[in-house]
């Protein structure tokens, strides 16, 4: 994985949404930096949700101790997968082990929706880049958007928004 660009921006199909949230709960916590070493291999693995329930704990558990957490990580990333093959596609809090920073990054790279209330300083820094300062930093605690005539102006086809 490419340094510069966010986890998400490099998820590529099949099973891209599924591999979003596995994202997201490796990045709980962590530093981006090893989450880019260890997923392409646990995708290359695990390229499916069904491949990594057939996995064995054991395996997982192994790829995954560099990035901490690693009697947890794995279990989480396993319920989520069992209720991802049965979820609704509807509200993503829904899956176990997503919260307001898998919540917020799925709206942005998924759904084409800025959430008002992003928290998380990747997230925040990864808009501001792409729609030009949108963000307005009040103190570290609190942010608000910032709508402006430039901010669509460079906007192409199949960009979020």
């Amino acid at each position: 994985m490419v340094d510069h660009l966010m986890v998400q921006e490099q998820l590529r199909e099949p099973h891209k949404e599924w591999k979003h949230m596995v994202s997201v709960i490796c990045l709980n916590q962590t530093y981006r930096k090893h989450v880019k070493i260890i997923l392409p291999k646990l995708f290359a693995r695990y390229p499916n949700p069904k491949a990594y329930l057939r996995g064995s704990h054991k395996t997982q558990q192994n790829m995954l101790k560099p990035l901490g957490m690693w009697n947890v990580r794995p279990k989480r990333i396993r319920r989520m997968t069992e209720e991802y093959l049965n979820w609704d596609g509807w509200d993503v809090k829904d899956l176990h082990g997503i919260g307001k920073y898998g919540s917020d990054s799925y709206d942005i790279f998924f759904m084409g929706i800025i959430p008002e209330d992003v928290k998380d300083k990747e997230l925040r820094k990864y808009l501001n880049d792409k729609y030009d300062n949108i963000f307005e930093f009040d103190d570290w605690q609190t942010t608000s958007i910032v709508y402006n005539k430039h901010m669509f102006e460079n906007i192409k086809d199949g960009d979020l928004v």
